[in-house]
């Protein structure tokens, strides 16, 4: 559908010079925003409390990480400089 009004807009257009984009209404924009939000499918409470412990235990593993890298460069720079 969407190859098919590309195909007849560029059909329409390849005489022409360039002209200015077609712009969108508001109403029509929220609309259209709507209308996508309509086909997401949200994650029931309990894949939505999976996925939090997921992502924040995977946030403070990184953490972790990272801090013992720091710390251990620090200690490093500390008993080289002083």
């Amino acid at each position: 559908m969407a190859t098919e009004t590309r195909g007849e807009a560029a059909a329409k257009d390849e005489g022409k010079g360039k002209s200015a984009p077609k712009r969108t209404t508001p109403a029509l924009f929220v609309r259209q925003v709507i209308a996508e939000l309509r086909k997401v499918i949200w994650p029931t409470r309990r894949e939505l409390v999976t996925y939090t412990t997921v992502s924040l235990m995977f946030v403070l593993i990184m953490v972790a990480i990272v801090s013992g890298f720091d710390y251990g460069l620090q200690q490093g720079i500390y008993k080289i400089f002083g």
